[in-house]
């Protein structure tokens, strides 16, 4: 067995058997759902019902609001000066005031106690906008059940031709959702288990580990061995939280949701805290066949693409959070090197989000060729379909820069890794590129 496989394996088991790995393989899930009820739980909780006293100068919606579940209203003939006088005094917690030239100002006033919430203030501006839109067709001479028997609402049906002729449907916005979860596991991942490679070089630095080790192994065998070991304990995890969630998302489905809350609104929690929360809105008012479009992706590619991304992206940025590990004494000295190695990685993320609007830009495709970018927006831009060329050479450029990477850390990681008490500046590391022997 080589002397980096003796030290995969020593990361590996080392790792696993840990319980703080333990612990957030099982914990991982549970607090992902807790979030999510805790969220519902929240929402259903704040639910309680407004009262709304309604001054209405123009006489033209005396008994034409229709209470909510949240808001009640209460028409009143206080004037509005006079109604928030005594507003502290009775239980109303808001004041509507209607003018009397609503219909040519189109603007009401809201005064309130405690402040309302999106939701509210979106329901009585809808509102009060149907009710003017129905006075100004009266007021026009327009008949509003001619009208709205024309209105149209179409439903776009998306299908992407192959060269062989082949045509697939297609649905953007779940091309956008898959893409962008895929991208935002891997940011996750590679940040996380960077930091660990990170951490676990400094921990064996400082309580001299390494001193011993080096006697037996070459700096890039242990800096190689420690880096795949990482990355074998993250699938590990990874693997685990996708069974694990599963697990509990179908219990809970079957045990408690259908009992005690409301399904759909668990659904739309979730996707609510999603980037992608309009696309999907609009998914929502299409008509689609799920199924269908989800047999419509190529999931072998996908999860292919994405093992392949991880790997390549967690290696390229594992062997430089190695060497910053090894240029260090303690973490609290990374910082001023880790800003240069972040900044690729967090303009990844946020193009990642402009790359779903437009996948086949020129913008999307540099970005997803350049090696620290590519795990990242290639994941958004291969769930659309990509064209096999731009698929090899990203991954060819990936290779090649987890190569280029892997060679100047490794530099950097045999001469400081057995550097004590001296302050590494960025002219320092560039000095030990060179060193030889």
């Amino acid at each position: 067995m080589s002397k980096i496989t003796l030290i995969i394996k020593r990361e590996y088991l080392t790792r696993v058997k840990k319980k703080s790995f333990l612990i957030m393989t099982i914990l991982g899930p549970l607090l992902l759902a807790g979030l999510i009820f805790a969220r519902v739980l929240m929402e259903r909780s704040e639910q309680e019902v407004q009262k709304v006293q309604v001054i209405d100068d123009s006489k033209l919606f005396a008994g034409k609001l229709e209470s909510t579940k949240n808001l009640a209203f209460y028409f009143s003939d206080k004037n509005l000066s006079s109604a928030q006088k005594d507003f502290y005094n009775n239980d109303y917690n808001i004041i509507l005031f209607i003018p009397e030239n609503i219909l040519s100002s189109n603007k009401i006033q809201l005064f309130y106690k405690k402040q309302l919430g999106l939701s509210a203030e979106d329901l009585l501006k809808s509102t009060f906008s149907a009710k003017i839109e129905d006075w100004k067709l009266i007021a026009s001479g327009i008949d509003k059940e001619k009208l709205s028997s024309v209105k149209t609402s179409i439903v776009l049906e998306t299908s992407k031709i192959e060269e062989s002729g082949e045509q697939k449907s297609s649905n953007t916005a779940m091309n956008a959702a898959i893409g962008f979860m895929g991208a935002v596991l891997i940011y996750m991942f590679i940040f996380l288990y960077g930091a660990q490679v990170m951490r676990g070089v400094i921990e064996e630095k400082t309580s001299r580990i390494i001193e011993v080790i080096i006697s037996s192994v070459k700096p890039f065998e242990l800096m190689m061995g420690k880096i795949v070991g990482i990355a074998l304990v993250g699938l590990t995890q990874f693997l685990l939280w996708i069974i694990l969630t599963f697990a509990i998302s179908s219990v809970v489905s079957k045990v408690m949701v259908k009992d005690k809350y409301d399904a759909t609104q668990v659904e739309q929690t979730f996707k609510s805290n999603t980037p992608m929360n309009a696309q999907q809105k609009v998914m929502e008012k299409q008509d689609f066949d799920l199924n269908s479009l989800l047999g419509n992706f190529n999931f072998p590619l996908l999860i292919g693409a994405f093992l392949f991304y991880f790997l390549g992206g967690y290696l390229l940025y594992g062997a430089l959070f190695a060497a910053i590990g090894a240029a260090v004494d303690s973490e609290a000295d990374t910082q001023q090197f880790m800003l240069p190695i972040t900044i690729p990685l967090i303009l990844a993320f946020t193009m990642a989000q402009s790359v779903v609007s437009n996948p086949e830009s020129s913008q999307a495709f540099w970005l997803s060729v350049i090696p620290f970018t590519s795990p990242v927006i290639m994941m958004v831009r291969i769930a659309y379909g990509v064209p096999a060329f731009d698929l090899i050479v990203s991954m060819i450029s990936l290779v090649l820069g987890f190569l280029g990477t892997t060679w100047l850390s490794a530099k950097i990681y045999r001469t400081g890794i057995l550097m004590y008490g001296k302050k590494v500046s960025y002219k320092e590391l560039w000095k030990w590129l060179f060193y030889k022997g």
